[in-house]
């Protein structure tokens, strides 16, 4: 239910890549920002700096998003304990003050990190590197066994995979169908635009990662077979 595409502008991108060494801290919060940053540095011939600056520390918000960084060359410095933006402010808050931190992000990212940061006294730069765009299709089966309740979960990886599904398929459907479909989160911000589109989630996850999705996805269905076993 998501598309990825770069932003309307690079002018705000470019112009952080040519000050790069200039910031304390570069966070990255999915490998799709490390992966449209790292591509638009290769466009602008900045692998130097991008690549072998020392002064500039790297954050990344989870395993996944350190890997991506990784595969592109960067020295990561940090990766969050816990796998969401707000922890990643929290954990590095001692090392913040009065810091000049990069945030590449995408257009549809919230306030809660930025914000999270500033209150730790960073001095924080927001770049949009990438759009998060509805699909160019949807597929009609797919789309019909949903809405017919044919399907044993519905899993969302990300606040707009909820919300794009909500322009195909009303808000208020969705929470009937929710009644009886688990509908799955990937971490608290996911869960939090579920809730807030009336939709309840039977399952969620700790933290933004993959993995502790798939767990908490396979620990539901442990207890409901059980359950129906013990019935």
């Amino acid at each position: 239910m998501v598309r990825f595409a770069p932003p309307e502008t690079w002018n705000a991108v470019d112009a952080a890549i040519r000050r790069l060494a200039e910031f304390d801290w570069a966070l990255f919060t999915s490998a799709n920002a490390v992966r449209f940053f790292s591509q638009r540095c290769r466009e602008l011939e900045a692998e130097r700096e991008l690549f072998q600056s020392s002064r500039v520390r790297v954050g990344a918000v989870g395993p996944a998003t350190a890997g991506a960084l990784t595969q592109e060359g960067w020295r990561v410095d940090y990766v969050a304990s816990v796998h969401t933006g707000e922890a990643l402010a929290r954990e590095l808050a001692s090392s913040l003050a009065a810091k000049k931190v990069l945030l590449p992000r995408s257009d549809r990212g919230d306030g809660r990190l930025p914000n999270a940061l500033r209150e730790a006294g960073a001095k924080v730069i927001e770049v949009i590197a990438y759009r998060t765009a509805n699909p160019e299709g949807i597929d009609s089966e797919i789309l019909g066994r949903l809405r017919r309740a044919e399907v044993d979960a519905v899993v969302f990886a990300s606040p707009s995979a909820f919300r794009n599904l909500c322009d195909a398929v009303p808000a208020a459907e969705l929470a009937t169908l929710s009644g009886g479909i688990p509908f799955a989160a990937i971490g608290p911000a996911t869960a939090r635009a579920l809730r807030e589109g009336g939709v309840r989630p039977k399952i969620e996850a700790s933290d933004s990662s993959a993995e502790t999705l798939a767990d908490a996805i396979a620990r539901y269905f442990e207890r409901h077979i059980s359950t129906v076993r013990t019935a």
